[in-house]
């Protein structure tokens, strides 16, 4: 309990030194400062659709998934191909109104990530559950199989969106600047995310049913209950949160072979840092790793350190290891 309290002290002093950084760097400007804050909490969102199922995965199968990543990208690939005209599935012949065609498209971008999760974890992963490191080469494997497939499907070059919709071209002012409402849009998918599926593995019989079947599948499998079909279930549900993460990542980022790779190294960081299989940690450090990127690109303006926030995850990860190195929710129980 009270290294617990140690992690909440240090996740407080290290969100109130990144909102002093962003204040004296925004020179005291407010609207400088809420264009650094949304942005923070923007990126924090998307970082926590990739890790909150790399964390899932890992913290009740103990597997560590190196494809997560590839499904992020695959959903961001797929919401743009489904809502622009001339893809290889568009929908716009289909469901002409691009208001409906948007979520129609995050919808089966979700489906397609969950149905290739079922396909990777019955398929490849289940003969290794008692080997570790296969299990780390595999996924590994898969990732660069995806990213060929990508590749071959929508080449290499890069896609930026063009197809507004509703909540996309729609505004709001915030300290005299104006926001686009997907930013809101987003932060609400991840905040109502972080609290679903907290619910969904505290307060549910599934929930209860798949951490009884981590603490000890032989009991659980005496009651009748199929655990397979259970880790298949969460497997899933991990892939297709990352896939969901892609699709509505995609009207801002658009969709680029190298989105996933991006995503995959800052979400484990994410993960290590909250503490190695924690959700709670997760939801923390992706809000923490969101708002210190957005911190250190307002501060790397005007100045030769361009390359300071695609480091700062890493920074900000051996900060914190310093001070807890089992990350700021390791050795609690998992699923926290």
């Amino acid at each position: 309990m009270k290294s617990q309290h140690y992690s909440i002290y240090a996740i407080i002093l290290i969100i109130i030194g990144l909102l002093i950084v962003a204040y004296f760097s925004s020179n005291g400007n407010m609207g400088t400062f809420g264009i650094t804050i949304m942005s923070g909490l923007f990126q924090g969102m998307l970082l926590f659709l990739v890790a909150s199922g790399l964390s899932i995965i890992f913290g009740l199968m103990d597997i560590l998934n190196f494809a997560q990543g590839s499904y992020f990208m695959l959903g961001a690939y797929v919401a743009y191909d489904l809502q622009h005209p001339g893809g290889a599935m568009s929908l716009t012949e289909i469901i002409p109104d691009p208001n409906l065609r948007f979520p129609v498209a995050v919808i089966i971008a979700v489906l397609i990530g969950g149905l290739l999760g079922v396909i990777l974890e019955r398929g490849l992963l289940r003969p290794l559950y008692a080997r570790p490191i296969f299990q780390l080469v595999l996924t590994f494997g898969v990732s660069l199989v995806f990213l060929e497939v990508i590749k071959f499907i929508w080449t290499t070059t890069p896609y930026s969106w063009t197809e507004v919709f509703g909540v996309r071209e729609n505004f709001f002012e915030l300290f005299g600047q104006r926001f686009s409402t997907y930013r809101l849009f987003v932060i609400g998918i991840g905040a109502a995310l972080i609290i679903g599926i907290a619910l969904l593995l505290q307060r549910t019989r599934i929930g209860i049913i798949i951490r009884a079947g981590v603490e000890d599948s032989g009991m659980v499998e005496a009651l009748g209950i199929n655990v397979r079909a259970v880790f298949t279930l969460v497997f899933t549900l991990g892939c297709a949160v990352a896939a969901l993460g892609g699709a509505i990542a995609a009207p801002f980022l658009g969709a680029s072979p190298t989105i996933g790779t991006t995503f995959l190294i800052q979400a484990i960081a994410v993960v290590v840092l909250g503490g190695m299989g924690s959700y709670a940690g997760t939801a923390v450090g992706s809000v923490m790793v969101g708002l210190a990127i957005s911190v250190a690109q307002s501060a790397a303006i005007g100045t030769d350190f361009s390359a300071l926030p695609s480091i700062t995850p890493m920074l900000l990860l051996i900060v914190i290891l310093l001070i807890r190195p089992s990350g700021l929710f390791g050795g609690t129980t998992r699923s926290s």
